[in-house]
């Protein structure tokens, strides 16, 4: 029987066929593998970035302020310096001086969460800015000096107010350079002529980001060399930008992080990473700092308030005639992330009509950032719920609705998908969560005192592709391999799926891999987001596959049964390489390495960016199911089952992929249900910065949640594969939100859905 052969050098080409395993199954990948780092984990063995010893290190608090806007009209530190402990204090009268911060999305490797000067001077831009930093032996004595520090402020107006901020006029909103607006024939005019129409207003509000690990920086200047230990999801970026600020080559800083405590868009560089090396450089000595949780509210940004219009024109059958979605959201002056929550809506439903846009205001607040699946987490709220709303006035079955108005190829850029098959997700969903016991007329269904209810909604997030991945592959001669790429580990498994792929590339157990990541200094330029850290590394993995197999090739010269191959004739099997078509032409990376006097080879390969690449819509999706029961006391509602059927292409360890499902479906019954940052319109100030008072689920607001999927491979990406990390999160909220409606009769259009708004 012939022996079971690696995928091949060619085995993805773009708009090609498929890896020829895709449908095989041999190998490593497609097999449930635990988390190589779970042992590390569990045991206590994992360092995250507050755990690294440094000689002679200190430790950093750091002061707020309590205005919007303004300046510094006194400041007095003479307590704090004086305090038991105190290596230094640093504000802007001692800050060394520093270069501006390449924002997020300005350059390809920034990183930075604002563009405003880091403590340079005495100006005042947000209610939560840093204006002191206290360097002290331990944490006890810097948060106490932290306290002795007097700050007297001169006021000026600030934007703080959304309405108001309206009415003194809108822009239309950018997103990666591109204007959040699209158009395609007259949408208002033929919502006004539509037979059957619906036309509301959504609401969602500011989220703030509340990762386990707090945000967190171990480092120190060694010679003029900055050494950074940090929870990170952009290594490489992280390193660019502090290069910039500190006006050194990118070389002079490295950034590790090898366990990251949760990131969801966050753990990108801020203003602490950056007051911490200047205090370092200030003080000589290596400094810790570690964000309170109240300090993540002040300096990290999170998701913007939304106000969204999806106005539905339909025939009696349900088509689409117009498709509106319009709104506005908040960012600030200094960074380039609006809300940007038409991106679902772009490629969702076909319709004869379509009026997308964003309109943007800026206040005076916390830079707003990436938060898990920005734009379409909330744009499917308001989209979805506003499907419901129009199966409803029809009298037709939600999912029938959805499926009536799929869409032949992408509505708004008329580009073919890659692949779509979110009908079979529906079908599959339809049959698992049963569905057809659900009753279409809103408020009948009680048990006891609870109301009981079922909700739907399209789960879809885009398959980005992203330049600047490349991976080292080395091979010894021992048969083991060693793979480097600057990415990272935030729990979504990615040394283990790396580490699967390599192995079946190479045909070596996965025992024989050794994955490095999370160090900038080692090859590529991949951040963890976008839900394409996993398909990137892998089509790195596979360009450095095939370019160490040429390197083998040639080592293995004439001499060998493999003598006058081509690259794309040979795979690997057995730890060695053999004739893809005739297995038995075998040699060993042991042999081949031994008769040429070698080690080891190493490579270093990127993937190109193939153009045909461009010419797909490419997009996971899902399709969610919720049922709720809403107490009629009380009004409280609850989630008592979840369902999310997902299209996402080939699944590479199901695994790891069930629990990113599960994650992210959880974190939408947060946003459904709870999270809401209390932001003080007055003053501009966070007031509910603590887990104690912004709510996020426990597990008693979570029932069993059960994922299944397509596991159809997307022929035009690496390995068959699109993202799973966002795409939980999408149409979850508006699943609840329908859901409650079914209970009830009751349609929310303002997240979260309290009791109070169920009374």
């Amino acid at each position: 029987m012939a022996k079971a052969v690696a995928l091949a050098p060619d085995s993805w080409i773009p708009g090609g066929e498929p890896d020829p395993l895709i449908e095989q199954r041999h190998g490593h990948v497609g097999k449930p593998v635990s988390r190589l780092d779970g042992p590390l984990k569990v045991t206590g063995g994992a360092s995250f970035a507050a755990e690294f010893p440094m000689e002679g290190m200190v430790y950093a608090a750091v002061a707020y302020s309590t205005v919007a806007k303004g300046r510094i009209a006194e400041l007095d530190t003479a307590a704090a310096e004086a305090a038991p402990g105190v290596v230094l204090v640093m504000t802007h009268r001692n800050t060394p001086r520093l270069k501006p911060t390449p924002v997020f999305l300005s350059a390809q490797k920034a990183s930075g969460g604002d563009a405003l000067p880091v403590m340079q001077d005495g100006q005042i831009h947000w209610n939560g800015q840093p204006l002191a930093v206290v360097l002290a032996d331990t944490q006890e004595q810097a948060d106490h000096a932290k306290s002795l520090i007097r700050i007297g402020y001169e006021t000026e107006e600030a934007v703080t107010d959304f309405a108001q901020a309206q009415q003194r006029g809108t822009r239309t909103a950018q997103f990666m350079g591109q204007p959040l607006h699209d158009a395609k024939g007259d949408a208002e005019a033929a919502l006004a002529k539509a037979p059957v129409k619906v036309d509301a207003l959504y609401t969602t509000p500011r989220h703030n980001h509340n990762p386990i690990e707090l945000h967190a920086v171990t480092l120190a200047w060694q010679g003029e060399t900055l050494r950074v230990h940090d929870s990170q999801q952009m290594v490489a970026h992280c390193a660019w930008t502090l290069a910039k600020v500190f006006d050194i080559a990118e070389d002079q800083v490295v950034v590790t992080s090898p366990f990251v405590g949760g990131g969801f868009g966050s753990k990108t560089l801020w203003q602490h990473h950056i007051l911490a090396a200047a205090a370092a450089k200030l003080a000589g000595r290596p400094v810790r700092l570690v964000l309170s949780r109240e300090g993540v509210y002040r300096v990290v940004g999170g998701r913007s308030p939304t106000q969204q219009r999806v106005a539905l024109g339909a025939n009696p059958d349900g088509r689409l005639t117009a498709l509106i979605h319009s709104g506005t959201t908040v960012k600030t002056a200094h960074n380039a992330m609006p809300e940007p929550f038409i991106l679902p809506t772009r490629s969702a439903y076909t319709a004869e009509t379509i009026l997308l846009d964003v309109q943007q205001v800026e206040l005076d607040m916390v830079s707003n950032t990436f938060m898990r699946a920005p734009g379409e987490a909330v744009g499917t709220f308001a989209l979805e719920c506003a499907l419901d709303e129009l199966a409803h006035e029809l009298g037709i079955d939600p999912v029938e609705l959805r499926i009536r108005n799929e869409p032949k190829e992408d509505p708004t850029s008329g580009l073919p998908f890659s692949a779509r098959h979110i009908v079979e997700a529906w079908r599959a969903g339809v049959e698992r969560f049963g569905w057809s016991r659900r009753n279409p007329q809103p408020g009948v269904v009680r048990e006891g005192e609870w109301l009981v209810g079922m909700g739907c909604a399209t789960a879809t997030y885009p398959y980005y592709r992203m330049p600047g991945g490349a991976a080292r592959l080395t091979i010894t001669r021992e048969g083991r391999a060693t793979v480097d790429v600057a990415v990272h580990e935030m729990g979504m498994g990615t040394a283990t799926v790396q580490t699967q792929v390599t192995a079946e590339r190479l045909g070596l157990p996965m025992e024989a891999i050794r994955f490095n990541y999370g160090d900038s200094t080692l090859p590529g330029v991949i951040m963890a987001g976008g839900s394409q850290q996993t398909a990137a590394t892998g089509a790195s993995v596979i360009a450095a596959y095939n370019k160490l197999v040429g390197e083998l090739l040639t080592l293995a010269g004439n001499d060998s049964t493999l003598a006058g191959l081509k690259p794309e004739e040979v795979a690997s099997r057995d730890a060695g390489l053999c004739k893809r078509d005739e297995p038995e032409r075998y040699e060993s990376y042991a042999s081949i390495l031994s008769r040429a006097r070698r080690d080891e080879v190493s490579v270093v390969a990127e993937p190109p960016q193939p153009l045909e690449m461009m010419h797909w819509s490419m997009h996971s999706h899902g399709a969610m199911f919720c049922e709720v029961r809403v107490n009629v006391v009380t009004g409280e509602p609850r989630v008592s089952r979840f369902l999310g059927s997902f299209d996402c292409g080939r699944i590479l360890n199901p695994k790891t992929a069930a629990s990113q499902f599960r994650g992210g479906i959880i974190m939408g019954l947060g946003l459904a249900l709870m999270e809401e940052t209390q932001f003080d319109e007055r003053s501009g100030r966070i007031m509910n910065p603590s887990l104690a008072e912004y709510h996020v689920p426990v597990h008693l607001d979570v029932p069993e949640i059960d994922v299944i999927w397509t596991d159809i491979p997307d022929p035009h990406t690496p390995m068959g594969a699109r993202g799973v990390g966002e795409i939980g999160i999408t149409g979850t909220g508006a699943a609840v939100a329908n859901a409650i409606f079914n209970a009830t009769g009751k349609r929310v259009r303002d997240l979260p859905i309290t009791l109070d708004k169920l009374m």
